[in-house]
This record gives C-alpha cells, sequence and structure tokens, in this order.
C-alpha cells in the first residue's frame, strides 16, 4: 500500500510539474492544483494515519503511540485545502482578466508564431 501511495503521489507530482511549464493559463492552475493535491497527500502520509483509533486522547487511556492517531497532519491538511482552494479563485480570476485583457490564453500575453520564433 505505500509503493501504491507513493507512486500516487510522484505520478500528481510529475503531471503537475509538467503543466506548470505549460504555456497556457489553464494548464498553469491546473498544474499548480495537482501539485497542492500531492503536497496533500505527502502531509497526510507523513503523519502515518491508524485506521480505527481516535485522533484525540481521553482521560483514563495510556498515553503510548499505539492508542492514537496524531491530529495535526489532518489540521495541516485541511488548512491546505482551503488556502489551494482560494489560490485557485484567485489565479482563475487573474487568468480570465489576462484572457481579457490580451486575447490570449498564453501566459506571456502573446502568442508564438508559427516558426516557433516569438
Amino acid at each position: 500500500m505505500e509503493f501504491a501511495l507513493a507512486s500516487g503521489i510522484g505520478v500528481l507530482t510529475a503531471c503537475g510539474i509538467y503543466l506548470l511549464l505549460r504555456a497556457r493559463s489553464f494548464d498553469v492552475i491546473l498544474g499548480l492544483t495537482l501539485l497542492s493535491y500531492a503536497t496533500n497527500l505527502l502531509i497526510f502520509a507523513a503523519g502515518r494515519p491508524v485506521i480505527g483509533k481516535p485522533p484525540v486522547l481521553r482521560e483514563g487511556v495510556a498515553e503510548t503511540l499505539a492508542n492514537y492517531t496524531d491530529p495535526l497532519p489532518q489540521a495541516l491538511v485541511l488548512t491546505a485545502i482551503v488556502i489551494a482552494f482560494a489560490m485557485t479563485a484567485v489565479a482563475i480570476v487573474v487568468a480570465m482578466r489576462s484572457r481579457a485583457d490580451n486575447r490570449s490564453d498564453h501566459v506571456d500575453g502573446r502568442e508564438p508564431d508559427a516558426g516557433g520564433k516569438q
């Protein structure tokens, strides 16, 4: 299972970087979104979630690491989801404004020539 999770994080990261290097606004926004998903999974996996254990200690329960799940990675991922949503919304608004002003979806506002030169 660890290999599948690590592979999934690697694929999301690779796809996100590939899309970030594209020259279109939508691709850059999608790449940032995929990178935020990969980061969230990495933080969550680093916290070693334990199935069936409570995230908060109760009084009277032996306070060992085997008796509870660390709630910090879950809180960090929840915060990261909210921040990523807000960042994506701002990036979409900026991309829409740039498209309206420049009549192009290219990130620098210029379409490449047919010969590949700008």
